[in-house]
């Protein structure tokens, strides 16, 4: 499926009143990537010098980042935000999980993910409005 096919199907959703122009969507994520990899350096720093929790710390790191990769095609390529919202929440937890453990490894690290997990949170309901929506539809 081409682009402009997932930007049409996108773009006939019944999306609510409280979603974004598509414009605000890149520069969010921007901010929010810089400040996720600022976050992972001290906690990076720490598993090098074999500091306890550091390594579970990343492992979740990586496990949050492959949610966050998986919704995107899922949402819009596959164009199933059913399976989208499961993988958004999951992706919430493990935000929540992440900023416990690097809070023990690094407060300021723990306090940069604070975005992240509200803009998550934020994407989440939007997700969860077009499916109810969508069932609604059915």
């Amino acid at each position: 499926m081409s682009g402009g096919a997932k930007n049409e199907w996108y773009k006939k959703l019944e999306k609510p009143a409280w979603t974004p122009p598509p414009a605000v969507f890149g520069p969010v994520w921007s901010v929010l990537y810089v400040m996720l990899g600022v976050a992972s350096v001290p906690v990076f720093q720490a598993w090098q010098a074999n500091v306890p929790g550091a390594g579970p710390a990343l492992l979740v790191f990586l496990a949050s980042l492959a949610l966050n990769l998986a919704w995107t095609p899922t949402f819009f390529t596959f164009q199933r935000p059913d399976i989208a919202l499961a993988l958004i929440l999951a992706l919430l937890l493990s935000i929540f999980a992440m900023m416990a453990m690097f809070s023990r490894l690094s407060r300021s690290s723990s306090w940069l993910l604070v975005p992240y997990a509200a803009w998550v949170a934020y994407a989440s309901t939007l997700n969860a409005a077009i499916v109810a929506t969508l069932a609604a539809k059915n």
